[in-house]
């Protein structure tokens, strides 16, 4: 379709073209009779999306005006951004010019003011191409004769009216999924009608529930693709033995959280004679039950992704297979895909092996227990374990050299806490805290990276299709961004641009180590990065300085793992040699497959964050009034972000913030005091109060203690 559009706009482009009627066009561009219908559809289309029009006459020609199709980021406020593909910068929508379009909506806009120093460009929206949303999750509010529902996404723009009719058994305070049956025009607010009552607004797991609608999350698996995950059965089909090498009498562990279910790596390290490490991670073989194009492979790649909401999961594949079959559960024997490496004593995987396997898991370890064992100061835990000391004593020497070699090659050590948000049985939650990691979370970190890079790096050379996990360089302009923050502490990143390496990065995030400004810059840096992605094609990992770099680790959540589990196999099973039909297939598959699954992952990583944002902000509804030390995490234009050290993060607005009157400094993002010349800038300690927490709305409010 891209392609015919691209020819047609090619051909009114020509300087001796003169407008035309489409049949006119159709007989010059010798459209085939059986394809004309689609020809005027794709003339309709491109008239629609205002890049042609047609004159009194039906004639038609390039639009004078160059429109740009993007995505609305509304703001409470009413006005918003446009973010234009494959531009960096976002493009300023005021109100007015707003066209009353609504928050994720795709659109049409003209450049009404290019951008300079000061500001964005400016646009005004002509056209709304299509509504992102077409239900909405809120709040009813019962008036007898007529309703509204108040919008969870603040940023939607307008409420929904609700008539008597199209209550349904909603009751007011009640968390509802409303259908919009018409969208607003001019002064007009949007109205819809109730087709799923959540339950009340305080009412537990309502909120999780109420995150699950409104980004149309598959939170249950059709019956069909149920059954053939049962089809799976729970034991290993010994007919594929003899084609599989036999590591069950091998010493083998898994390590995660204690209360992880789905265990998809498990791993050996063996010290050679040489002097070298032998490193050998077990993935479990999911392609092999999952088949390619089969109910579960369609499922698993609506999917992408699953999602983790504190305490329940959206998992990319049926418990059946994630928790059993394809999990590495201690004791039982399971299929892998093998990737074993030998590595010398300065961290260079020097020769490898991808097999296909089957093991017999030895234990399974979590991250607390391992790390007692390296510091060995737990009795009961070294005698429990006392056979395999020596192993996860191997397993620490192994992960320090490798990653002592990924700094030295400007590996981005972003020290970056997690948070930990502990819920009851009702799901609300009692603790936030700092999610505290050890070297056990390192050793499997850096052993995971190491087979990624491995796998990418073999099958990069063999031009197989793939899918490759992408991140490249930041701008220079971000750069230049960030240089304004790190002068203030007398730091600077060196970068032009022939010349952004990441160990420019990486001796930053070393001199600040163990520093009070090592989480705000770290945050700083990782903001400046670009975001990782999906791509059929190779670019490298900026972040951990990798030329090649892929997801081979966890095919259990991640679609892209298991597409690139099955082109491993497929090569495994044709002994590396595919027809050119069959490589040209799954390279098609693989850019399709990509951009769907880093689509996923966008969306998971928004509900990931908003469940935690909605917790803590549920969490600090209990502390209000009580005081902290907080570090400040980021200033803007309307007050500061100060961060807490169980990471609960909550905004000072200007009023808040004492007496005295505050000026905003872009330039450095920082406030001054109009009297005392006071500054707040980012890194700064400050001593806050809670003076409002609000759940529904996920925002905390902080005021100056002086």
């Amino acid at each position: 379709m891209e392609e015919k559009e691209q020819k047609i706009l090619e051909f009114m482009k020509d300087e001796d073209y003169v407008p035309m009627k489409a049949k006119e066009i159709a007989m010059i561009m010798r459209v085939p009779k059986n394809e004309y219908n689609n020809f005027l559809e794709i003339i309709g289309k491109l008239e629609l999306e205002l890049k042609i029009q047609k004159n009194r006459k039906n004639r038609y020609r390039i639009s004078e005006k160059t429109y740009y199709e993007g995505f609305y980021r509304k703001n409470q406020k009413g006005f918003g951004f446009v973010k234009i593909p494959e531009q960096e910068e976002e493009v300023y929508i005021s109100k007015e010019n707003s066209l009353n379009a609504l928050n994720g909506d795709e659109v049409l806009i003209e450049i009404i003011e290019e951008k300079n120093k000061v500001k964005k460009a400016e646009g005004k929206i002509v056209k709304i191409l299509k509504h992102e949303k077409n239900t909405i999750v809120g709040i009813f509010q019962n008036n007898k004769t007529f309703g509204f529902v108040i919008p969870d996404d603040k940023n939607f723009g307008t409420d929904i009216y609700i008539s008597k009719k199209n209550f349904g058994k909603a009751r007011n305070n009640h968390k509802v999924l409303v259908k919009i049956t018409k969208y607003p025009e001019k002064d007009k607010k949007a109205e819809g009608k109730i087709i799923e009552v959540l339950g009340n607004v305080n009412e537990a797991g309502v909120d999780m529930l109420s995150l699950i609608k409104e980004y149309k999350l598959p939170a249950k698996f059709p019956e069909a693709v149920v059954e053939e995950a049962k089809r799976c059965g729970n034991k290993v089909d010994k007919k594929d033995i003899p084609n599989r090498v036999d590591a069950r009498d091998r010493i083998i562990f898994t390590i995660d959280g204690e209360d992880a279910k789905d265990l998809d790596d498990a791993v050996r390290v063996e010290k050679l004679e040489n002097g070298n490490y032998k490193l050998e991670v077990h993935i479990a073989d999911v392609s092999y039950y999952v088949k390619e194009d089969s109910l579960l492979d369609r499922e698993a790649l609506i999917r992408g992704t699953s999602i983790y909401m504190l305490g329940r999961v959206i998992p990319m594949l049926p418990r059946e297979l994630s928790n059993g079959i394809c999990s590495l559960n201690a004791g039982e024997d399971r299929f892998t895909l093998s990737c074993v490496m030998e590595i010398d004593k300065k961290g260079k995987v020097i020769s490898s092996e991808i097999y296909k396997g089957i093991i017999c898991v030895t234990e399974r370890m979590s991250y607390k227990d391992v790390q007692k064992i390296l510091a060995g100061t737990d009795k009961e835990i070294l005698e429990k374990y006392e056979p395999y000391i020596q192993e996860f004593k191997n397993m620490e020497e192994l992960a320090i050299i490798l990653k002592n070699r990924r700094l030295e090659n400007g590996y981005l050590n972003l020290d970056i806490p997690e948070s930990k948000i502990d819920l009851d049985i009702d799901g609300k939650v009692t603790n936030v805290s700092k999610y505290e990691t050890t070297f056990a979370n390192e050793i499997i970190e850096q052993f995971m990276l190491t087979a990624n890079e491995t796998i990418a790096e073999k099958f990069f050379w063999l031009d197989a299709p793939f899918i490759y996990r992408v991140h490249e360089e930041p701008d220079l302009e971000k750069i230049k961004e960030l240089n304004k923050f790190l002068f203030n502490f007398g730091l600077k990143i060196k970068a032009n641009n022939d010349n952004i390496y990441p160990k420019e990065f990486a001796k930053i995030l070393e001199e600040i180590k163990g520093k009070e400004e090592e989480k705000v810059i770290s945050t700083l840096i990782l903001r400046t990065l670009k975001v990782a992605r999906y791509e059929a094609e190779n670019k490298g990992h900026f972040g951990i300085a990798s030329k090649y770099y892929c997801h081979f680790t966890s095919p259990i959540r991640r679609y892209p793992d298991l597409f690139i589990h099955r082109i491993i196999s497929k090569y495994l099973e044709e002994n590396y040699d595919l027809s050119q039909k069959e490589i040209e297939k799954y390279k098609l598959e693989a850019e399709n497959r990509s951009e769907a699954s880093s689509e996923r992952e966008k969306v998971a990583t928004k509900v990931e964050r908003e469940a935690e944002d909605l917790k803590k902000a549920e969490y600090m509804e209990s502390k209000i009034g009580e005081e902290y030390e907080g570090i400040v995490s980021s200033i803007t234009q309307f007050g500061m972000f100060v961060e807490l050290e169980n990471t609960v993060e909550g905004l000072i607005r200007f009023e808040n913030l004492g007496d005295e009157y505050f000026i905003y400094d872009e330039e450095r993002k920082r406030l001054i005091g109009e009297k005392t010349n006071k500054t707040y800038q980012i890194g700064d300690k400050v001593k806050i109060r809670v003076i409002n927490a609000n759940k529904l709305l996920r925002q905390i409010d902080f005021e100056i203690i002086e």
